[in-house]
């Protein structure tokens, strides 16, 4: 059997781990019918920072294939990989894709595959928030119509592919990947130090940082939504700056799309001035999980990290989710599941 397993961004580094490990474990106890295994690599996320490092410290093997894609519009990143990756399919004949997480690479690739007549396999199928607005939710719902075998998370995910009318056999519970690996790099992480952390990725590095950390909150942001209007992001950091940095230090391990548009709205001199944010480089698996394990609450629009937020138990502030307020946009912190018996903030 020959299989290509797809990825594309970070989040997708962390789902297909355990998934790349269990073709090695079950290649090396088998002696017969050994499964051939291609990991094509679409380039969604192209800096070392944001990619490479995630390769090397999640024990992942280098990419078989990369296709470059790069940064761009929905529609281009789209456009390109389906075209790239069209060529890959027609050159390796597969017998199944796999594909993993909602980035734009697992709507691409799931819909070429299907018009190559090759099976799909969606790992984290099933989640829904209910916001079209949200394109990632574009890329679950396209995904899991076309997917073949649909491999869930958790039984609300059932749930939603069942009310969808998906095919009784073609789902299966298998848990959440992205806790697997979690816990299977717990120990590591724990053994690191916040201080050296922050050091060793001090976005500038005439910083002054104090030798002790101390109390401190983590922040991540990306989403489009959230950074890309400044009339969003604007009242984001009149927040952090008036009211969370007030309380405690800020740890950012900022996201080049966050600084870009930080820069182009004129506001990242204030940010990066400000003595109560530490401005981070993107930082590797092992650092955040560490950063995230010992902070008093995690501020992000990360989905991955608000699921590692619940089995870690760190707090994840939600009092604006549902209600919002001029400092406390509604949708600064987005959920999988927003608000409800299915939020994971709230599970």
């Amino acid at each position: 059997m020959k299989i290509i397993s797809v990825v594309g961004a970070r989040p997708n580094f962390m789902k297909i781990a355990p998934f790349v490990h269990a073709i090695e474990v079950y290649n090396h106890d088998l002696a017969s019918e050994k499964i051939e295994h291609l990991l094509v690599h679409t380039g969604q996320h192209y800096d070392d920072r944001m990619s490479k490092v995630f390769f090397e410290s999640l024990g992942i093997p280098e990419a078989d294939i990369h296709l470059n894609i790069g940064s761009g519009s929905h529609a281009q990143q789209v456009g390109n990989t389906m075209m790239a990756f069209e060529k890959v399919i027609k050159e390796e004949q597969p017998d199944w894709v796999v594909v993993v997480g909602d980035v734009n690479a697992t709507l691409a690739c799931s819909v070429t595959a299907k018009k190559e007549h090759v099976k799909v396999c969606h790992i984290e199928a099933g989640l829904r928030s209910g916001d079209m607005d949200m394109p990632e939710e574009i890329n679950r719902l396209v995904t899991d119509r076309l997917s073949d075998l649909l491999l869930t998370p958790d039984v609300l995910s059932e749930d939603n592919l069942r009310a969808e009318g998906v095919a009784e056999e073609k789902i299966r519970f298998v848990g959440n990947v992205m806790i697997d690996t979690l816990e299977a790099n717990r120990t590591k992480a724990e053994a690191m130090q916040v201080e050296n952390i922050v050091k060793e990725n001090l976005l500038d590095p005439l910083r002054e940082v104090p030798d002790e950390i101390g109390e401190y909150s983590v922040l991540t942001m990306h989403r489009p939504s959230n950074v890309d209007k400044k009339e969003v992001l604007e009242p984001v950091i009149r927040f952090l700056l008036d009211e969370v940095c007030e309380k405690e230090l800020l740890l950012w391990p900022i996201h080049p799309r966050a600084r870009k548009q930080l820069e182009t709205f004129g506001l990242w001199e204030q940010v990066s001035s400000h003595p109560g944010i530490v401005l981070l480089h993107p930082v590797n698996y092992h650092e955040m999980l560490k950063l995230n394990m010992s902070a008093n609450s995690m501020l992000t629009d990360s989905g991955g990290l608000q699921e590692e937020c619940c089995v870690l138990g760190t707090p994840l502030p939600d009092t604006a989710l549902e209600h919002g307020t001029p400092h406390y946009p509604q949708k600064i912190w987005r959920c999988i599941y927003p608000g409800g018996e299915q939020c994971r903030c709230h599970t």
